[in-house]
């Protein structure tokens, strides 16, 4: 059996110009800096104080406080942000800051300004994960103070998990699962699954990384889409996303899985800890990753450390693939990004994936599982693709793409046929 999975960077890079990133990596700013070309007579400061006093506020649990930074006239407004504040209760933050980059319609007593929010979750994050916002403030009172009047997601930019409801915290050996609207006890059996597929990855994967693993579990696939913000039919079908910067920078933010509620509990053990594993491959591998890794070597690494354990047969890992290769409908080329699409063609999805993992698993088989390691490293560490699998296959494989071809359509057929 085959378990789709997605990593959501490669399904937003489809429906935008931004190389599929969910979110930019940013270091964690103390205060909030301003930016360039305020517009002439309002301050970035004066914003920043506010989002300040915001900020610490909401980190010493201070309702008082923290409606204080709130307008005072704007009464639905601090309703909504009091049940924020204790949806978040239980969730163990590290760090809450924001940072200014722009500051619009500033000659008046009513701005707006685009804000980056960056928080860590305590002992989770080795990286702030970061929402762009947009605030709206107003200056009130003979003090001219400002006050914070609106507070929303930024056009494109996805909403946040305590926005939907109170969030419960389960804690695991390796994760932490904070979820919406669903039980506890399902809440601790993903917790158990992810504490699972952590290790099972890091046997995968040598190479650093934080080795935990932080999931959402939103109330419904709707909210999942929110929290992604894309549409809900692209989710409908998904059992897991991982969220996160790529770029091969080696200092990637956080990453978050997400798990579609529905899709993942019609899932069997297997299935569920596939997919978990699947995921939490994303998050090891993601600052090692970037523009130019092919979306075959992303999604194939991950499926090979999913199934690299488990004792099923490759026909039954890859039915599709399988079905095409007894058919004598042999694959001509690895699969290209645009059949990892998630369309109408179901089958032809599924043989991308299956396609994927088998490349990996040869390349685990042929040469060695370090050699995989070091070659998807000499992939992703190159900023563009032209010339990069090239590259990593002639240095690490010591092979040409048009021998690798051949060799994996061999492959498949010795593993399928």
């Amino acid at each position: 059996m085959a378990v789709r999975t997605q990593d959501a960077r490669r399904d937003r890079s489809r429906r935008r110009s931004t190389a599929g990133a969910v979110l930019a990596a940013l270091l964690l700013a103390p205060a909030c800096a301003g930016p360039r070309d305020v517009p002439a007579g309002m301050t970035a400061e004066e914003v920043g104080a506010t989002l300040d006093r915001r900020a610490a506020a909401l980190m010493a649990h201070d309702t008082d406080a923290y409606l204080a930074a709130l307008d005072p006239r704007a009464t639905s407004f601090r309703a909504a942000q009091r049940t924020e504040l204790r949806n978040l209760a239980d969730v163990p933050l590290e760090s809450w800051a924001y940072d200014v980059k722009d500051v619009k319609d500033g000659t008046g007593d009513r701005v707006t300004a685009e804000v980056e929010l960056s928080y860590r979750i305590k002992g989770y994050d080795k990286a702030p994960m970061s929402s762009s916002r947009t605030v709206e403030l107003v200056r009130r009172g003979e003090d001219r103070t400002w006050y914070v009047a609106a507070d929303r997601a930024a056009e494109g930019s996805p909403g946040q998990l305590w926005q939907q409801g109170d969030v419960e915290v389960v804690r695991g050996t390796h994760s932490l699962v904070l979820g919406v609207g669903r039980r506890a006890a399902e809440l601790r059996r993903i917790a158990d699954t992810a504490d699972r597929a952590v290790p099972a990855v890091t046997g995968s994967w040598p190479g650093p990384w934080a080795q935990k693993v932080v999931v959402l579990v939103p109330a419904s696939v709707e909210d999942m889409a929110g929290l992604l913000g894309s549409p809900t039919a692209s989710y409908r079908g998904i059992a897991a996303v991982t969220t996160g910067e790529v770029g091969g920078s080696g200092r990637a933010p956080a990453d978050r899985v997400i798990v579609n509620p529905q899709a993942y509990a019609m899932l069997g053990d297997f299935g569920q800890r596939v997919v978990l594993t699947h995921e939490t491959a994303h998050v090891a591998t993601r600052a090692h990753t970037s523009a130019a890794t092919p979306v075959w070597l992303s999604e194939g690494f991950a499926d090979w450390a999913a199934y690299r354990q488990e004792s099923r047969t490759a026909p039954e890992i890859a039915p599709e693939l399988a079905e095409a290769v007894r058919s004598g409908d042999l694959p001509a080329r690895l699969p290209a990004d645009e059949d990892f699409g998630f369309g109408e063609d179901a089958a032809k999805l599924a043989r991308a994936y299956e396609g994927g993992w088998l490349a990996c698993e040869m390349i685990a088989r042929d040469w060695g599982e370090e050699e995989l390691t070091a070659f998807y490293e000499a992939v992703g560490n190159r900023a563009r693709r032209e010339g990069a699998v090239e590259q990593a296959m002639h240095t690490v494989l010591g092979t040409t793409p048009e021998d690798f071809t051949a060799r994996w359509r061999e492959y498949l057929r010795a593993r399928l046929g």
